[in-house]
């Protein structure tokens, strides 16, 4: 499986953990890289302090940052925390890549731009992303859910090899294993990035009642909604909903407004949130999952996901490669 994305991003193996804010932490990230991907911490929108920490929890290790673009429009200076420690890479996503990327490029660090359509990916490659992520709408956390995985990502890999010079292409959205990962690589992909199996480790900073809902849950069980970020008080830009586990808060929430809460509904939910969180309430609190929840059933540290992925996508590919053709291909 020795990919382009290797000699871009220093890995061994072409797993990228997915930048989940409040999910991917330091010691998350560190786990990942230690095991042959790149683990990347999601910024989300905590601050300069706070990504400072994390970095530091990470030490020692190559870890990129990964930053939702119109958050960090209003706190620049993260990028700059990310770029002292001289990251290994740094993901933009979800808004106008423009006002930073001459500063990424400038500081020699790898510019991946997370992309939901063709338009957007040309965009990026106009801008200079050194590796773009085609995003399904299967994956978890906030999207614009216009495209699936398996139809987004064959279309980016076409238009960046019709460029002349193409660059690296990860796929995002419903890889959880190795035959997601064989898949994509055969795709066109260059790897894979990786959220959901992730988020069910030891290293990711999610609750125990969460991870408890992730290992029982199946795909069916996800929604995409603005309710958690309604009562967050997190204004993503129009078109953007968060892809979840559902439970009874959403029941009760999601639908009785335009895809979040209705504004006369607002401080009562809200109440409801902060007081089930505190309480780890499997019922309340936020887990944010895509579709490919329904191939996890327990919680294992990042190295050994990182490991049995690699060996289940070469086990698949060789299985493929060497073995008899099937009926239909004969002869």
């Amino acid at each position: 499986m020795t990919r382009p994305v290797a000699s871009v991003l220093g890995t061994t193996v072409p797993i990228v953990l997915a930048p989940m804010g409040g999910v991917a932490g330091g010691a998350l990230a560190a786990a990942v890289s230690r095991a042959g991907g790149l683990g990347m911490i999601g910024v989300g929108d905590a601050g300069a302090d706070r990504l400072a920490a994390e970095l530091r929890v990470a030490q020692g290790e190559r870890v990129g940052c990964g930053f939702v673009t119109w958050c960090l429009d209003r706190e620049p200076a993260r990028l700059d925390v990310a770029l002292d420690h001289q990251v290994a890479a740094v993901m933009l996503t979800s808004g106008d890549v423009r006002r930073f990327a001459p500063r990424v490029h400038a500081a020699g660090v790898p510019l991946l731009c997370q992309v939901g359509g063709r338009d957007e990916a040309a965009e990026a490659l106009g801008h200079g992303a050194e590796v773009l992520v085609a995003q399904g709408g299967e994956g978890g956390g906030h999207g614009t859910r216009l495209r699936s995985t398996m139809t987004l990502v064959p279309e980016v890999c076409d238009l960046v090899r019709s460029r002349g010079h193409p660059v690296p292409v990860l796929a995002a959205g419903g890889v959880a294993d190795g035959r997601g990962l064989a898949a994509v690589l055969a795709l066109g992909a260059d790897g894979a990035v990786v959220g959901t199996r992730f988020a069910a480790t030891a290293e990711a900073a999610v609750s125990p009642a969460a991870h408890r809902r992730m290992a029982r849950a199946r795909g069916d069980d996800t929604v995409t909604t603005r309710v958690y970020d309604d009562v967050r008080g997190v204004n993503w830009p129009d078109g953007y909903t968060s892809r979840v586990l559902r439970s009874r808060f959403t029941d009760t929430w999601h639908g009785k407004g335009p895809g979040g809460v209705p504004v006369e509904h607002l401080h009562e939910a809200t109440t409801q949130f902060v007081d089930g969180t505190r309480r780890d309430d499997p019922d309340t609190v936020a887990v944010t999952a895509g579709e490919a929840v329904g191939l996890v059933d327990r919680v294992e540290s990042a190295g050994t996901v990182v490991q049995v992925m690699a060996a289940e996508a070469r086990a698949v590919i060789e299985s493929l490669h060497g073995g008899a053709a099937a009926p239909w291909a004969r002869s």
